[in-house]
């Protein structure tokens, strides 16, 4: 039994992993000009994944950190179809379109909120901009239960989706009116079976814990639901109270929040609860069934983390199209405005609509690996980031290893002169284990306007 008085300590401020493989600063410095450039020197033999951010909602959930355009009107997604294939118009030029896809990601907003003819529209486009895709594509979809039809479910399998992602968050009606999302089982379960009607091979959960009202034993009710759904996978997040970054987090009383000590017991009960059911735990989120591709990466160690989660799918460049969407490639991140008006104004003018951006050091690729690592696999291998970058990894990360010290004597992780070994507790606390190699932290300290809880 976990003292959890003890180890709470570890949870103190540090970035959301959810979204970045390390704590990187985006900036204007990091030109359009040079953006292009990036672009137009890619290796065309490295695969492409494509991620479409699809920004629409109808209303807010107070929770969600997404980028999101509240709307009820049909011209305004029309209008931004439009606008999504100017942006591919224009992307051709400097990119070579032709390359493999093995990743597809429809993210939003409610990708669902667009209609079936819609959503045919925006995948034709696709394969005609990028007609070069991989037999084993993973091709995937997050979807709202509450909007969605069998036209939809029946488009998307036509277009080549063989993954969808459905948000749940909690099935308790008190957290569910506290951050203004209501969704029954029913409908959940509805979605689900519609998808495995459609042939969907593979259907993930997104629940998340830390939200108003919730304790361990309300939780509990919803996983025992969730089990229900049978999912493949599941992604259960920490919640990361932003209100000086999100507004709509405004709304949540604080009061109603689980403490750190709370969440850390819900979050002891998530791993127990998955893996006694046969699930895996894969990376710092995740979870999956055996026969699950990601459960068989994390055995061999090849798991691998983008901006879409984990995945199979490594060693690709990640192209963003859409409003405020991310592109990564080998030694830089792209994001593109994340306001309509200069979204808009940008393609207007016949350019990408690129805002900012960040070209990686060489101390930040290396820091980027070992903590990408870490967090897929819960184990680094020493050696072989010393003879990717030429280090001398001790010497190199020498305040680094001091800072695991603690955990180590703890036993949340194991150091040897080949490896780094993070053990199953410790694997509850990897985003503080993976600060310890992050110069950015280091650089800029721990401001609240920065930073949310790990824990």
């Amino acid at each position: 039994m976990i003292d959890f008085k003890k180890y709470v300590k570890y949870a103190k401020p540090g970035p959301r992993y959810t979204s970045y493989p390390t704590a990187v600063e985006f900036s204007e410095k990091f030109t359009y000009d040079r953006y292009i450039q990036k672009l137009k020197s890619q290796n065309p033999k490295r695969p492409l994944s494509l991620y479409f951010h699809l920004p629409f909602c109808r209303s807010a959930c107070y929770f969600c950190g997404c980028n999101v355009v509240f709307t009820s009107k049909e011209e305004k997604k029309d209008r931004y179809i439009k606008y999504l294939k100017k942006e591919m118009d224009i992307l051709k030029r400097f990119l070579k379109t032709d390359r493999e896809v093995i990743q597809l990601h429809f993210g939003g907003g409610t990708p669902t909120f667009f209609s079936a003819e819609q959503l045919k529209e925006i995948i034709d486009y696709i394969k005609k901009t990028f007609p070069n895709f991989s037999k084993d594509a993973e091709i995937s979809c997050e979807i709202d239960p509450r909007f969605l039809t069998k036209e939809q479910m029946d488009i998307l399998v036509e277009g080549g989706f063989n993954r969808v992602s459905f948000g749940v968050q909690d099935f308790n009606e008190m957290v569910q009116e506290a951050v203004h999302r209501k969704q029954s089982f029913e409908i959940t379960k509805k979605a689900v079976d519609l998808a495995r009607e459609a042939g969907i091979r593979s259907i993930n959960i997104d629940l998340i814990y830390g939200l108003p009202y919730q304790t361990l034993d309300s939780f509990k009710e919803t996983l025992e639901l969730t089990l229900k759904l049978d999912p493949d996978r599941l992604a259960i997040f920490n919640y990361a109270h932003v209100p000086w970054l999100k507004k709509t987090m405004r709304k949540i009383d604080e009061t109603t929040l689980p403490s750190p000590e709370e969440k850390l017991k819900i979050l002891k009960y998530i791993i127990d609860f998955w893996t006694s059911h046969g699930y895996k735990m894969i990376g710092m989120d995740h979870f999956a069934k055996p026969e699950d591709e990601l459960f068989k990466a994390i055995e061999k160690g090849e798991l691998h983390r983008n901006f879409q989660g984990y995945t199979t799918k490594g060693g690709a460049d990640l192209i963003g199209i859409g409003l405020t969407s991310i592109g990564e490639g080998e030694d830089y991140y792209a994001q593109n405005f994340k306001d309509m008006k200069y979204y808009e104004n940008a393609i207007d003018e016949d350019k990408l609509p690129y805002w900012r951006g960040v070209e990686l050091s060489e101390d930040d690729r290396i820091r980027k690996a070992v903590i990408m690592e870490l967090m897929a696999n819960f184990k680094l291998d020493i050696k072989k980031i010393e003879k990717d970058f030429h280090i001398n990894f001790k010497e190199y990360f020498k305040d680094s290893l001091k800072e695991l010290e603690e955990f180590e004597k703890e036993e949340l992780l194991k150091i040897t002169d080949n490896a780094i070994e993070v053990s199953q507790t410790g694997a509850m606390l990897i985003r503080n284990i993976a600060m310890a190699f992050d110069a950015y932290l280091k650089k800029h300290g721990e401001g609240k306007k920065v930073f949310s809880k790990t824990v």
